[in-house]
């Protein structure tokens, strides 16, 4: 059985620099802003010859329980309680602060093992604040530099010492990477058979939306208790977290990111990561919900990350929240379906679900829409039944004439799933106009029921095999 360690410490002190390196990625945010890190981040580490799960997590200071502050201690204090191990951090070039040995005591009175850690040691000047470490009672400190990678050796050394050799070199039967890789499509072109959707594998779903719409509270609804930070401030997410939980016997993997405002209004270096970490969560999930505020929805920026999502080939679902803030419910869901027509039309046909994050209304119709959506995403259809479409399709709309002679869409088949592609052969491919691309596109959606999601139609035009003879002539 593997073991689970969490990295603790004030503010600024190289945790989340020391996380990415145990991981081996840069997952975690890091600037020399204090206090980037709020939520606790899992992951996990390799560290020469040790595999374990790290949990990165917000820097510990003394403040009101109520406020955001206290809110991120109380997250930090649930790693600890849940971890096998704490990585306690210091600042070895800026010496010990009261802060560290009011830290040192919180984490004697919890009895769990600790490792005392030296950061930035290699730094001119760190050899004080090393050795002041020595007064806090933890033992002796393990001197490391998280940026440049020194110390490693030693850090892994008195990781087993403090958790035991048995426990730490215990093998797990499966390895799971915080952020997976995106699943190849394994789709050949031509393929006649629709297979069938494996509704047992697991789903990964970001959430995303402008910030203040209730991300994380959704979140932690699904989860059943405060996982993920929040409260009434905007834009406290920053790094996208990842958790797991099951629905029905299904896995679901969810990403909980960063609001995401308007371009022109980011200007903080700091935010122009945190939104790079959702755009990057947003590739790597298969289901995108876009999370709108149910009393004020369809901001221009709510538009434009459906916009962006559908952009990257995401199947996306909408979830208009804070419905228990609703008064008129009938008459604002008849508003809400005429604007989602009328605003998205490149999205024809997408689900959109009211909930109350807060109170959980709606969540197991979410959920349902969002297997359904995915199921579509995933859809092939048998290259017989596309010509057969295909050939109605023209019998009833005729595609134009250029310069006379009309244009023929000969043979047509899906090249991949996820989302949906299509390759149409056909003379002319150029002079095709984007309306009757549209056509198809909106057929394809309502004969062979797939709402909601990207549809690519690629049209290519045979070689001309005289061409190359008209040319020497």
């Amino acid at each position: 059985m593997s073991f689970t360690v969490a990295i603790v410490g004030r503010p600024n002190v190289g945790k989340s620099t020391l996380f990415n390196r145990l991981v081996g990625k840069k997952l975690a945010l890091v600037d020399d802003t204090p206090g980037v890190t709020r939520d606790r981040r899992p992951g996990d580490a390799r560290l020469m010859g040790l595999t374990f799960t790290i949990i990165d997590t917000a820097g510990l200071e003394e403040a009101d329980e109520e406020s955001l502050q206290g809110r991120m201690r109380a997250q930090t204090e649930a790693a600890i309680d849940e971890a096998d191990l704490s990585l306690f951090v210091v600042d070895a070039k800026n010496g010990l602060t009261p802060v560290d040995t009011a830290l040192a005591e919180m984490l004697r009175r919890r009895g769990k093992p600790v490792v005392l850690v030296a950061n930035k040691s290699e730094a001119r000047g760190s050899d004080s604040g090393f050795y002041d470490a020595y007064t806090l009672g933890l033992g002796e400190p393990t001197p490391i530099s998280a940026e440049h990678g020194q110390g490693m050796l030693d850090l892994r050394d008195a990781i087993v010492e403090a958790i035991g050799k048995d426990r730490a070199y215990a093998k797990d039967d499966v390895a799971v990477t915080d952020v997976d890789i995106p699943p190849g499509e394994n789709d050949a072109d031509g393929e006649d058979e629709e297979p069938i959707y494996d509704d047992t594998r697991p789903l990964r779903v970001a959430i995303v939306g402008r910030p203040n719409a209730g991300k994380s509270t959704l979140i932690n609804r699904f989860l059943g208790e405060d996982r993920l930070l929040t409260g009434p401030e905007a834009g406290i997410t920053r790094d996208s977290i990842s958790v797991e939980w099951d629905w029905r016997g299904r896995t679901i993997k969810m990403f909980d990111t960063a609001g995401m405002r308007r371009k022109a209004r980011v200007t903080e270096k700091l935010e122009k990561l945190s939104v790079a970490d959702a755009l990057r969560a947003i590739r790597f999930a298969e289901t995108v919900v876009i999370v709108f505020d149910a009393t004020i929805p369809f901001e221009k920026q709510d538009l434009q990350i459906v916009d962006l999502v559908l952009r990257e080939g995401r199947a996306a679902v909408l979830a208009f929240n804070k419905w228990d803030m609703i008064e008129d419910r009938q008459a604002v869901l008849a508003d809400l379906r005429e604007k989602t027509d009328r605003l998205l039309p490149q999205a024809r046909g997408i689900r959109a679900v009211p909930i109350s994050g807060q109170t959980g209304w709606g969540l197991d119709k979410l959920m349902q829409s969002i297997i359904d959506t995915d199921r579509v995403w995933n859809k092939r259809i048998s290259t017989a039944r596309l010509n057969r479409w295909l050939e109605t399709q023209q019998i009833q709309h005729p595609p134009p004439a250029v310069s006379g002679r009309r244009i023929k869409l000969k043979y047509m088949t899906q090249v991949k799933a996820r989302p949906p592609a299509f390759m149409i052969s056909c003379t002319r491919s150029d002079a095709l106009p984007e309306s009757y691309t549209r056509y198809l596109i909106n057929g394809l959606r309502a004969d062979f029921d797939m709402p909601s999601v990207p549809i690519r139609i690629h049209f290519r035009s045979p070689d001309n095999p005289y061409e190359s003879k008209k040319k020497r002539t």
